[in-house]
């Protein structure tokens, strides 16, 4: 099993920065794939970046290339998504996602998931 705690949301205004932190515990992520998602209110989730465990490949949804960055820690067992020049339209929960299988995340998400961290971008 794997738990993941998702922090670092908060208020910025437009064209501001964030970076979102997921702390693993529970098994090493080192062997995992990571992403986030998010779900804006009456919107479904959708994918936002993943990074491979195996090759290290990163993937964006188009409308974060760019701005958003994944990275990991993984001495620190944890996974970030630096956000720049935001947007009113991120405003959304932001989840984190992991899985053996980078497909999986990269799709529908993975086996395990965190509770979420808002952000909320004004105008």
């Amino acid at each position: 099993q794997v738990q993941l705690v998702e922090s670092g949301g908060g208020l910025v205004q437009a064209g501001g920065s964030l970076r979102l932190s997921c702390a693993a515990s529970g098994r090493s992520l080192s062997t995992y794939a990571v992403g986030w998602f998010r779900q804006a209110p009456g919107k479904e989730r959708e994918f936002v970046a993943a990074r491979d465990w195996m090759s290290s490949a990163t993937y964006y949804a188009d409308f974060v290339k760019g701005r958003f960055t994944i990275s990991r820690d993984n001495a620190k067992n944890t996974v970030y998504l630096q956000m720049n020049s935001l947007k009113p339209e991120d405003t959304a929960v932001y989840y984190c996602n992991s899985d053996r299988s980078i497909t999986t995340v990269r799709g529908i998400g993975g086996a395990y998931w965190g509770r979420g961290t808002q952000v909320t971008v004004s105008s």
